[in-house]
């Protein structure tokens, strides 16, 4: 075991700030890994804030992270010391359920272990994650970095970038096929992106004009004001495909009416109830709603291949740990395109 410097949230109401946690020693089957970066996430706010009532604290976030091998076990045999790898949202699974064996393990019948707050035996009882200065994962949960992806621009694409292709490449996207993408944050940048690299014209749907501009900038083909009813009923019927990444409780409604016949929208936003659904739009036009999490560990490192082919990464703000409490609070305020990631070098051992 050794002793790994941290930030990390010490109650709800505390600011985050330093704190030493220790990692189990390096198993047979484990990879040692030193954190070059971390993406920031809302989950990593939600967690440290205790807004979902499920914190256990210390909270040490942080689920999008890239670095370098220091230590591999005796039965790590398809990776090497000062290899760049990588760590998502998840560091363990049951294995053997149904989910599991068809490379969806982040539909564990059992429940996935969660890169951090979720029960281990790991010293501390809960997993620590990525605000940190190394971590000890499983070989299985180890992702490898592919050559040409900037490991600070290349950390959310651990969490936003395989939260949209996933359903993308579930609901099959490809070119002659329309598809839109609801809200221009973290995830819908990474979506507009990736929806166009898949050859689909992608429709970045928002309330703001203001987010015409760079919604183009990141690969629109156009944008639909949804407050623009105009606009709207224009594109009744249009969309093959929409993927909504709003992340809090709102109307899914009017959006339904824009997908074709047998079109999807796939939630990947909010999480819980929201406003009623009329069915109206479901029954005439056997029109689906549907929602996705993530990906499994074969998927992401596929997204990963993929992002490196067509040169896809996040737009980022590259801070210091230091500065990670300033940070949350402009993630409140939507104050950052689009995701911030902390350079770990800031961290004193």
């Amino acid at each position: 075991m050794t002793l790994t410097a941290s930030f990390a949230a010490q109650s709800a109401t505390s600011p985050l700030g330093p704190h030493q946690i220790t990692r189990r020693s390096v198993g047979a089957k484990d990879v040692q890994i030193e954190i070059e970066f971390c993406g920031v996430c809302h989950t990593d706010l939600h967690f440290s804030k205790n807004d979902w009532g499920m914190s256990n604290y210390p909270v040490i976030p942080g689920h999008e992270i890239v670095g370098k091998i220091s230590a591999l076990g005796a039965e790590v045999t398809h990776l090497k010391i000062g290899q760049r790898v990588a760590v998502g949202c998840f560091v363990n699974s049951c294995h053997v359920c149904s989910s599991c064996e068809a490379d969806m393990e982040q539909y564990c019948l059992s429940g996935f272990t969660t890169t951090y707050n979720s029960p281990t035996q790991d010293p501390g009882n809960f997993t620590y994650g990525g605000y940190s200065k190394r971590i000890v994962v499983d070989k299985h949960f180890v992702l490898t970095m592919p050559d040409g992806l900037d490991p600070a621009a290349a950390a959310p694409l651990l969490c936003a970038g395989i939260t949209t292709y996933s359903p993308l490449k579930h609901w099959g996207i490809k070119a002659g096929m329309t598809v839109g993408v609801i809200g221009l944050g973290g995830l819908g940048h990474m979506a507009i992106k990736l929806s166009h690299a898949m050859g689909a014209k992608t429709v970045m749907i928002t309330t703001s004009e203001s987010k015409v501009h760079d919604a183009k900038r990141l690969g629109a083909d156009d944008v639909l004001i949804s407050t623009d009813p105009v606009a709207m009923k224009k594109m009744l019927n249009q969309f093959d495909f929409i993927i909504n990444t709003i992340p809090v409780p709102h109307d899914y409604n009017p959006y339904m009416w824009l997908l074709k016949v047998e079109g999807t929208m796939c939630i990947v936003g909010a999480v819980g109830p929201n406003a009623a659904l009329n069915t109206q739009a479901l029954v005439f036009g056997r029109r689906k709603i549907a929602g996705s999490l993530v990906g499994g560990i074969a998927e992401t490192q596929e997204m990963l291949e993929f992002c490196a082919k067509h040169h896809i990464v996040s737009d980022i703000e590259l801070i210091k740990i230091q500065d990670i409490n300033q940070a949350y609070e402009r993630m409140i305020k939507s104050d950052v395109k689009y995701r911030f990631v902390i350079d770990m070098a800031s961290l004193p051992e």
